[in-house]
């Protein structure tokens, strides 16, 4: 049996401290649970119904690999693709069109873009910062691409070398050019939980940034946690923030797992109504410009709690990690994921 009640307080005092804790009063749910004679009243919080399926977006073999001092090899990172196109991963994103001169590891873009086995019904976008990246990512066979921009103008200068306004600009010039060829772009924003430079990061200039990529024609907008500082409160604060700009269906969260919050912040985004999830297996990942970021939430740690959650993945939890001991073998690593050292060890 479930009762519903509403907070309150003869306390005027209590009140007005309460009223400024929650911007919105939920009403509380009182599950009633009985144990022999005793009746027990547990509240629970009053949250919106977990989406049925969610989507998720492999990063690895982007991500995942950009921050690794080990060149690994082309033949290697499609071998590591092919494994992931066989896993039931509805999108894949495969590498980045930067120069080598910056990320040295993203050097035979335009290889592996060409040498994927490309599965029906898998997409394989590709990172596509500047016009000049664009082009070359769409003469290599590119279907997709994603644009990245930032609220801290430090890190744009550290990351990308120019203010947070070039990098509009960028990014405006290959939202331009995509829809013109007829190329989807997928935006992410950097830093929305805190920035390694500038610390605290407001959830409203999140929100106008998110907006403002938004408009320029990205079908879905990936807010991430680069550094891993983020947590429950603060991921609620950012989300809320940003989807009275966007809509809750064209957002994604993408988590490092620097603070062991990512798990907790991304279930706090589902049950906000997102249901599109960056992650990358073996919890590889690591920005070069963000000192002391981890990797992205394991994907194998993410399909286990989703899976548990019962919401629809589509995706092969044994496969996911059998593609990331591949490449943790020849990077010659332990595996970041929890899930796979713990079935590594029963």
């Amino acid at each position: 049996m479930i009762l519903q009640c509403r907070n309150t307080n003869s306390n005027t005092g209590t009140q007005e401290t309460h009223r400024k804790r929650s911007v919105q009063q939920r009403p509380l749910r009182l599950a009633v649970i009985g144990c022999g004679r005793r009746i027990v009243f547990v509240a629970v919080s009053s949250v919106n119904p977990l989406p049925k399926q969610v989507k998720i977006v492999e990063v690895g073999p982007r991500d995942g690999l950009q921050n690794e001092k080990l060149t690994v090899p082309t033949e290697v990172k499609l071998q590591f693709i092919d494994m992931l196109s066989e896993t039931g991963l509805p999108v894949i994103e495969a590498t980045s069109f930067v120069s080598p001169k910056w990320i040295p590891q993203m050097a035979d873009q335009a290889e592996v873009t060409q040498g994927i086995r490309k599965r029906p019904g898998v997409v394989y976008p590709v990172l596509a910062p500047n016009l000049k990246g664009f082009q070359a990512a769409v003469k290599a066979g590119a279907d997709e691409v994603a644009i990245f921009s930032t609220v801290s103008e430090l890190f744009a200068m550290k990351n990308a070398n120019c203010s947070v306004e070039e990098s509009l600009q960028r990014a405006e010039e290959v939202t331009r050019a995509a829809k013109a060829a007829g190329v989807r772009v997928r935006g992410y924003v950097s830093c929305v939980l805190g920035c390694p430079y500038e610390g605290h990061v407001s959830p409203d200039k999140v929100a106008q940034m998110a907006k403002h990529i938004y408009a320029m024609g990205c079908y879905e907008i990936s807010l991430g946690d680069t550094i891993g500082v983020g947590t429950p409160g603060s991921m609620r604060a950012m989300l809320d923030a940003v989807s009275k700009e966007v809509p809750v269906d064209r957002l994604a969260v993408h988590c490092h797992d620097t603070y062991g919050q990512a798990l907790a912040n991304i279930l706090v985004a589902l049950q906000m109504g997102v249901s599109v999830v960056d992650s990358s297996v073996a919890g590889l990942g690591g920005c070069p410009y963000a000192p002391g970021a981890s990797g992205n939430v394991a994907t194998e740690d993410l399909v286990y709690m989703l899976h548990g959650l019962g919401i629809h993945t589509g995706v092969d939890l044994q496969k996911v990690m059998d593609a990331g001991a591949f490449i943790c073998r020849f990077l010659n690593r332990r595996t970041s994921s929890k899930v796979a050292q713990a079935s590594c060890r029963l």
